[in-house]
């Protein structure tokens, strides 16, 4: 697989330049592979995936997809990209239905594309039976369903999905599991998960790029990584990777 996605030296700030958030970080992203990034609370993972889904510009470094930078022409990107952040709030009192319509029409799709999408996804995701309930009075699973359906609402070829299984059950987390190994394996969508759940990255990803501190440390094969650190499985892995690389403030 060629590489779809390039981070090279993104660099972010907050605070009047006081919260270093990024430093310099170097990621690669393959056409079609399912990509962990992976690190702990605050390392900037969330920080990366808004600038990739063009949502947050960079103080220095650039995202390039097949080439071209992101930021030359966001409106394109944005409809190539579906992105899925706890940060998104919906009106309570939109239904599922009427928030796939509203997104749709962000979208400019016709009737045809969005009738077959939203029927496909709804179906997928169990959320049929309560497509004409009001947002507010879903549970916490559905909402996060629902949420997951309108990042997907557009059919995108690249999906950045940020903890897409917290609030979930069991067989709940089993279908959007499979529907990520679906989008890769079957449809070539090429999927950028990030996840505080080891074992789901282990188990679904090709690739993990780790970030410690808003730095990239790590880029390539999840057995590579392995390998590095000295380690047979995930978690001790990481552990041993920020035990190293962590500075205490």
């Amino acid at each position: 697989m060629t590489n779809q996605i390039e981070i090279k030296g993104l660099s972010k700030t907050f605070n009047k330049g006081k919260v270093k958030a990024l430093k310099n970080v170097d990621l690669s992203i393959k056409k079609g592979e399912i990509f962990a990034l992976l690190g702990p609370n605050g390392a900037g993972k969330t920080t990366t995936m808004r600038i990739l889904a063009t949502l947050s510009k960079p103080d220095a470094g650039e995202v390039l997809i097949e080439g071209k930078n992101v930021f030359d022409d966001c409106s394109r990107i944005r409809r190539r990209i579906g992105f899925l952040t706890n940060e998104i709030r919906y009106d309570g009192r939109l239904t599922p239905n009427e928030l796939a319509d509203f997104y749709g029409r962000l979208y400019e799709m016709t009737d045809d594309e969005l009738a077959n999408n939203k029927a496909k996804l709804f179906d997928s995701f169990g959320i049929t039976e309560f497509a004409d309930r009001r947002y507010g009075k879903l549970s916490t699973g559905m909402k996060q369903k629902t949420s997951i359906a309108m990042s997907l609402i557009n059919d995108p070829d690249i999906i950045i999905f940020d903890e897409p299984t917290n609030g979930l059950d069991v067989l709940t987390i089993q279908t959007v599991e499979q529907f990520i190994i679906d989008s890769s394996r079957k449809n070539g969508k090429t999927v950028v998960l990030s996840t505080h759940i080891l074992d789901v990255a282990e188990r679904l990803c090709d690739r993990t790029g780790i970030i410690i501190d808003g730095i990239s440390v790590f880029c390539g094969s999840m057995q590579d990584f392995l390998n590095a650190e000295g380690k047979d499985n995930l978690r001790e892995a990481f552990l041993e990777a920020y035990k190293r690389n962590h500075t205490e403030k």
